[in-house]
């Protein structure tokens, strides 16, 4: 059942066979169909997810209007971060944009998995980095990159977007507009078609 997210975390510590069977335990299974919502604006988050497949967004809403801040492909860890910590509303939405997957473990059992084995407590640190990391790119890039790096930046790092992300998430993702978009894509497509 959790063989995927049991490969992810021996990759990253040398966790025995035994203390792998913990996630058994500790996680349930959450399928979500395309559009439904793992979390809400306005509810609390009590959870970390592991995406086993599928894709979601992250968004807020500022004056009526959808701000894309990231989206998540397989193999990724999703919470609303303040939310969990301080147990408040969160202003984030955590959406499905494709039929998803994920492995989910509830505050509580975290904590309880924490106390019985305590590489797993490494291992969130871990991964709270990564999550930080990945974070403040995307900060650093939208306040100091022109659209067109974003673009390029993105089809280098994550092509996987273009595949599976429609292009008015995408725009919305690099904070700009579809059509500047499709004028960008043009533009680079041109450019490539001259050096061939």
């Amino acid at each position: 059942m959790y063989d995927k997210l049991k490969t992810y975390c021996k990759n990253i510590l040398p966790f025995t066979d035994e203390e792998l069977k913990l996630i058994d335990a500790y996680f349930e299974v959450k399928d979500l169909k395309k559009k439904e919502f793992l979390l809400q604006e306005g509810k609390i988050c009590n959870f970390i997810a592991f995406i086993e497949k599928g894709t979601i967004r992250h968004f807020h809403i500022k004056n009526g209007v959808e701000k894309t801040c990231d989206i998540s492909f397989d193999n990724s860890w999703i919470t609303d971060f303040q939310s969990f910590t301080h147990n408040t509303t969160c202003m984030m939405n955590l959406q499905a944009m494709e039929n998803s997957t994920l492995f989910i473990i509830r505050k509580e059992n975290l904590y309880k998995l924490y106390k019985e084995c305590n590489k797993y407590e490494t291992f969130g640190r871990l991964m709270v980095e990564r999550v930080a990391v990945r974070a403040t790119e995307i900060a650093m890039s939208l306040s100091s990159d022109k659209p067109e790096e974003r673009f390029n930046n993105l089809l280098k790092n994550q092509p996987d977007f273009f595949q599976r992300i429609p292009q008015k998430y995408i725009a919305n993702f690099l904070g700009i507009s579809p059509e500047s978009l499709s004028r960008i894509q043009k533009r680079i497509h041109t450019k490539l078609k001259t050096l061939t």
